[in-house]
Parts: C-alpha cells; structure tokens; sequence
C-alpha cells in the first residue's frame, strides 16, 4: 500500500509537471499577477488593521500600484525614451572616439600590434541604420498589422494582470487558508514550518532587495544628473535594476558612468571624480542605511544563487521561467539548509544528535 501510494504521488508530481511545461505559454500574466499580489498583501494586511475592510484595502493598494504605473509611464518612460534616442544617435560618435583616442592609448599601453582593433565595419553598418530611425514607428506597425492575432493576444495577457492581481489580493488570506485545510494532518506543522521559511527567504528579498533596487536607482540616476551626465538617467536606472545582485548595480554603472563621462568630458578630472562620489555615496547608502533597514538581518538568497536561478529560468522556461527562478530558488534554498541539518546528525556524517565526541586519545 504504501508502494503504491509513493508511486500515485509521482505520478502525480509527473503529470503536474508536464502540465505546467505545456502551459509555460500563458502563465506569464498569472505569474505577474501572482507577484504583484504577493508583494501588496503586506499592504492590505496592515489596512485590516487600521479596521479597513479587506475589498476597500485592496482597492485602495490597487490605486496605489496604478497611480506608480501612470507616473511612470507619464514622466519615466519618455524621458528612458529620450535618452535611448540619444544613446542611439551618439554610439558612432562613441565607437569613434573608441577607436582613434581610448583604444589607441590601450594599445600602446599593453604594447599591441598596429590594426589589432578593427572597428571599421561595425561603425559602417552602425551608421548605415541611423537613417531608418524614423521608419521604426512604421515598421512595428506594419509587423502588428501582419499579426494581429499575436497582437491581440499580448493585448489580452497584459489587460488580464491587474484582474488576476485584483482577486488573488482580495482572496490572499482565504486561499492560504484552504491550502493548509488541504495538508495532511501529521504533516501540517512541518510543511507550515518549511512554507514560513520559504516566505522568510522570498519576502526579504523580494520586498527588501527590490526596494533597495529602487532607492539606488533613484540615487544614481540623481547624482549622475546633477553632475552633467548626458546619459545619467539611462545610466542610473540600469545600475539600480542591476543592484538586485549586490555590488553588480555599482560594478556595471560605475563602469557605464565613467566612460560615457570621458566621453562627455574629455580629460576633465573633476566630473570623473564626482561620477566615482555618486557611486561611492550609493553604496554607503546601502550597507549603512538601506540594506539594514530595508532587508535587515533576514536571510536572503546568495548572489551567485541568484544570478544562476534567474538565467537557468529563461533557459529552461524563457520569460515564466524567470519569475518562478526566484521562488523556486528559494524552495530550494531552504530545503537544501534543512537536508544539511539532517544529514549532520545521520550516522552517515558520525554525529549524535547531542553533538559530536572526541575520538579517546591513544594510550
């Protein structure tokens, strides 16, 4: 019998998993939905307690996360949009300045061979698309009009987040409720236990890490504005999305910054110093402010298990995969921990549960 029932079960798990597979096409808005809903139920939670009811509550988040999204699409995204525009425009003008003033320093400084760059036929076909620039509007419309459907559809999936984020915020609490009705009686304390663990790991760094993303973003793209940065805002968003892998943000903006400021600036000492303050600033910011307050000492996922849980998910699963690598990484994270913990008190590894004995030294 209990052969049997094992096997019923890994059926089950096989034929769950296969399912999931060949639904990864349409998950990405209930993914979305999903995680929109779990980072706002903390919010509606609260407002229960201020003795708000619960549909008023998740309206009233609802508003909020649609108030930032207009913001966002009113007052940051044309002027991302701007910058891109510029970035376009002014990549000859930086693959010039590449190759007759930056790498020709290099390469006398590292004692290279004459031609060993060759830059010619990238800056020609570079240059040769900036006069299509304005055919881009034409043809995204012309490639939508050739598949309307595909059109219609990511219409759909994008109009089916926020309902499916509405109720799942709504029932939150009464879902996770029937979920652990469902768990086995003998089983309930251990799954809840592994379930609370899990939500420790995921929350703080979903809650924690991206609000953290967020600050530094703000605080980079500000001070690389206020330096004179033509390029500060672009530059600075893209740090602060980076920062979701610690230090990778300061690494790859500070690298950014700095050469579109020798760009920019020529040999001016003065503006590369104060790009390298902005970036120093931001990461004092995050290990004496931020970090602390925002994560705390709560366990978080390591940066290399996130780096590989984000890029093993697109692999695998493409988009989808990429919004189940976090949860999944930290599932794993956390069963992994309790494995240790079993496998140092099995006789496997020579420990007693009351801790390990000195060996008796030889006579």
């Amino acid at each position: 019998m209990n052969d049997s029932r094992r096997w019923l079960w890994m059926a089950g798990l096989a034929l769950g998993g296969w399912l999931l597979y060949q639904l990864l096409p349409i998950l990405s808005p209930f993914l979305i939905g999903v995680l929109l809903a779990y980072l706002g139920d903390p919010l509606v939670d609260r407002l229960e307690r201020w003795k708000l009811s619960r549909t008023a509550g998740v309206i009233l988040v609802f508003s909020l996360f649609g108030l930032v999204l207009a913001l966002l699409l009113l007052v940051l995204v044309p002027m991302l949009g701007k910058q891109v525009m510029r970035l376009y425009e002014l990549t000859p003008q930086l693959l010039d300045w590449a190759q007759h003033q930056a790498l020709p320093w290099v390469q006398t400084r590292l004692g290279l061979a004459d031609g060993f760059w060759r830059f010619d036929q990238l800056k020609a076909a570079f240059s040769g698309q900036l006069g299509k620039t304005t055919d881009i509007l034409g043809m995204l419309l012309s490639q939508a009009t050739a598949s309307g459907l595909a059109l219609l559809g990511w219409l759909a999936n994008l109009l089916l987040i926020p309902v499916v984020c509405f109720y799942l915020m709504r029932d939150w609490d009464l879902l996770v409720t029937r979920l652990r009705s469902l768990l086995p009686r003998r089983r309930e304390g251990l799954v809840v236990g592994l379930a609370g663990e899990c939500h420790e790991v995921l929350g703080a760094f979903l809650r924690g890490q991206l609000l953290v993303m967020l600050a530094l973003a703000l605080v980079y793209a500000a001070g690389l504005m206020l330096v004179g940065l033509e390029l500060g805002l672009l530059i600075g968003l893209l740090a602060g999305l980076a920062s979701i892998v610690p230090y990778l943000g300061m690494v790859v903006g500070l690298g950014a910054a700095l050469a579109a400021g020798l760009f920019q600036f020529g040999g001016e000492f003065s503006p590369l110093l104060a790009i390298a303050a902005v970036f120093m600033v931001g990461q004092m910011l995050e290990g004496m402010l931020l970090t602390p307050w925002l994560v705390g000492d709560r366990i978080g996922l390591h940066p290399v298990a996130v780096i590989f849980a984000i890029m093993a998910g697109g692999q695998l699963f493409g988009f989808s995969g990429v919004l189940l690598a976090l949860p999944v990484a930290a599932v794993i994270m956390v069963l992994l921990r309790h494995a240790h913990d079993f496998y140092k008190l099995s006789a496997l590894y020579g420990e007693s549960p009351s801790g390990s004995e000195e060996p008796p030294s030889p006579a």
